[in-house]
């Protein structure tokens, strides 16, 4: 089955300004945020992608922007199942007034009993993603074959709900995993089980392309609700 190279987009202004974005129109890459998405092209130079896929929400559009301009021939799909968890009430709302809100606790100790008032359930964002990523690893490999990789852009709780599901994690464990701005996360699915070959990967790349088959073939405490703004 094939490779999925999953992409945090790139440090948004609601990120710099510590709001918890949700699904809110209109959140744009910062200007570190756009540096970020045009390195993404070279960092991925040596991958033959067969697909990009993206969350409907302009910043993961204008994350895979440059990439889309460096290979023409790459096609585009738009997947809502991958667009950012539905905070609800929660959307728009400052970070740092949110950490007193009881439900904050639950978010960050016991997610798979967290519901969004307004919006969703943590346990529903990551059912439709991992539903999203199936289908998705079974069309590229009917048209591109089971060694095929492919690029999906997405938002820092969905990339961790599927590394959880890739690992087999409950849920409840999910906000152990951390995914930087523009950070890269690949998994490779096979018949039996998934391996997580990179986790919040900010640097080279290219290990990641196919090969020969060898002989051996909030609170600093706290996860950052959305993902977070990644390193100074």
């Amino acid at each position: 089955m094939p490779t999925l190279i999953l992409v945090r987009h790139g440090r948004s202004t609601a990120n710099t300004s510590g709001v918890l974005a949700g699904r809110t129109p209109g959140v744009a890459l910062d200007e570190r945020g756009t540096q970020q998405a045009a390195a993404l092209p070279g960092r991925l130079a040596e991958l033959p992608l067969a697909a990009a896929v993206s969350s409907p929400l302009q910043r993961c559009r204008e994350t895979l922007a440059p990439l889309l301009e460096a290979r023409p021939e790459l096609p585009l799909h738009i997947e809502d199942r991958i667009s950012e968890c539905d905070y609800g009430d929660w959307s728009g709302r400052k970070l740092a007034e949110l950490t007193d809100e009881p439900l904050m606790t639950v978010v960050q100790q016991h997610p798979s009993a967290a519901a969004f008032p307004g919006g969703e359930s943590m346990r529903t964002m990551q059912a439709r993603a991992v539903d999203a990523v199936r289908e998705w690893n079974a069309r590229i490999e009917a048209e591109h074959g089971e060694n095929a990789l492919y690029v999906m852009c997405s938002h820092g709780d969905i990339i961790k709900s599927l590394v959880a599901d890739a690992l087999g994690m409950h849920l409840d464990l999910f906000q152990r995993v951390h995914a930087d701005p523009c950070s890269v996360t690949a998994i490779r699915y096979t018949r039996l089980r998934p391996y997580l070959l990179r986790l919040g990967d900010t640097g080279d790349l290219a290990a990641l392309a196919p090969r020969e088959p060898g002989p051996d073939a909030g609170a600093a405490q706290d996860a950052a609700v959305g993902g977070g703004a990644g390193a100074p």
